[in-house]
């Protein structure tokens, strides 16, 4: 999903980032990480089926930490972004969107087990 993320983030920045508002630019790449993630998601639950809704729980689980994880350490540390700047994205007050993808991420593979039982 990584790889996903990042070409997701390189099309906003590059493609039609550029012709929208900041705010904007995220929403969309927002919901088009919840789509291509679904799908991703999806074909890997097929691919490898899950047993019972708590390994579900528990996989999204894993995601979850290892993306915040990778976002932190990455955007911080190897990025240079301040932490200010990294907790910007989880503001929904302000807009910013990309805890739905978060809690997505979480809640797909249970969401998929339930609709393969």
């Amino acid at each position: 999903m990584v790889i996903l993320a990042i070409l997701n983030g390189l099309i906003r920045e590059n493609v039609y980032g550029p012709a929208m508002s900041e705010l904007s630019a995220h929403q969309l790449s927002s919901l088009i990480a919840v789509i291509i993630f679904g799908l991703y998601i999806y074909t890997l639950t097929g691919l490898f089926a899950i047993k019972s809704a708590g390994q579900a729980l528990l996989i999204g689980g894993i995601w979850l930490g290892m993306t915040i994880i990778f976002e932190f350490l990455f955007g911080h540390y190897v990025a240079g972004h301040s932490w200010s700047k990294l907790l910007h994205d989880y503001n929904l007050l302000a807009g910013r969107v990309w805890l739905l993808v978060l809690l997505w991420t979480t809640m797909a593979p249970y969401l998929f087990f339930r609709l393969r039982a």
